[in-house]
């Protein structure tokens, strides 16, 4: 956890701060995502993903977006904002052209932190709406919250975590 937060936000660090994420998420999110994927080039090398995770869940969130929600989400799209500001309507629609039906349409927005996490959830649900995709954003402050959760009580709350962030972008 210490050693997210010593990473400063900024292009500089762009490339430490995707790496640390994919490690962190290929931790709480396993066994459910495996094989992350970083930088992965899409329509011939003209486009990169920062990460992608292969979705191998027979249970919980990322079961229920395709079972439940009807999402395809074969693959989870995950893109990295090292940004000290929240990120806006570009950074959306840059995740959002990620998707495709083969690929999913179901991703998250890693960014420092956000200000206005309303004005942020409403984009996220602009988006979903528009039928361009599932976009969940996952901050510092909600790694924090999973990581101590992990080491103090060996419960993984990013099941719920998530749950609760698409029920606020799905049904607002």
């Amino acid at each position: 956890r210490q050693l997210l937060h010593q990473i400063p936000p900024g292009a500089a660090r762009a490339t430490d701060y995707h790496r640390f994420i994919a490690g962190i998420l290929e931790l709480i999110f396993y066994p459910y995502l495996q094989c992350p994927q970083i930088e992965y080039p899409i329509h011939e090398g003209r486009k990169r993903i920062d990460i992608t995770f292969d979705n191998a869940a027979r249970d919980g969130f990322f079961y229920r977006l395709h079972t439940t929600h009807k999402i395809p989400s074969a693959y989870i799209v995950v893109e990295c904002k090292n940004y000290s500001a929240d990120p806006d309507n570009p950074e959306l629609d840059q995740l959002a052209g990620r998707f495709s039906i083969n690929r999913g349409q179901a991703g998250l927005l890693m960014c420092r932190r956000l200000d206005d996490d309303t004005i942020f959830l409403r984009r996220c649900t602009d988006t979903y709406k528009d039928g361009r995709g599932l976009i969940l954003p996952f901050t510092d402050e909600d790694l924090d919250l999973v990581l101590r959760t992990i080491a103090h009580t060996s419960q993984n709350p990013v099941d719920e975590l998530l749950s609760n962030k698409l029920r606020l972008v799905a049904l607002a």
